[in-house]
């Protein structure tokens, strides 16, 4: 298999994964494309000091000809294989690692009735704080003494 045809799959498996199974279809959208367009300057750059100092080398048989910055122009195929596939698998995890829905709300902070499940109650009431009669569980005894400096009445 030559160069040209691995990064032609790399390509079409890329946009297969981005398009149909992730469904994340972020080479539809414009920020992956101003996104790409800087890491594609990095890619060049880097291209260009691999091939340059003979660091990489390709047999000619096994690719197109043309070359960018020094390197095939496979490579940036490649390259754009490597980013897209990179960026949609980061971009699902991201999703359902924070608990988007499919219609991208947060399922972290709130709960069913709209209350926040870190801090409330069913009741409304700080978990943290109050006890169910609404006193304070850090310095207020049952009957409304404080547990800190003072003994009951004898």
């Amino acid at each position: 298999m030559t160069y040209t045809v691995a990064a032609g799959l790399a390509v079409a498996a890329a946009l297969a994964i981005d398009l149909v199974g992730l469904r994340t279809r972020l080479v539809l959208g414009r920020v992956f494309w101003l996104s790409y367009a800087i890491i594609l300057v990095f890619q060049l750059l880097a291209n260009g000091v691999l091939a340059g100092r003979g660091v990489v080398r390709y047999d000619p048989a096994a690719i197109l000809g043309p070359r960018v910055a020094g390197a095939p122009i496979e490579d940036l195929a490649y390259g754009f294989a490597l980013v897209l596939t990179t960026l949609a698998v980061w971009s699902r995890l991201g999703r359902s690692r924070l608990g988007q829905s499919r219609l991208g709300h947060s399922r972290l902070g709130r709960s069913r009735l709209g209350r926040s499940r870190l801090g409330r109650s069913r009741l409304g009431r700080s978990r943290l704080g109050r006890s169910r009669l609404g006193q304070s569980r850090l310095g207020q005894s049952r009957l409304g003494q404080s547990r800190l400096g003072q003994s009951r009445p004898e």
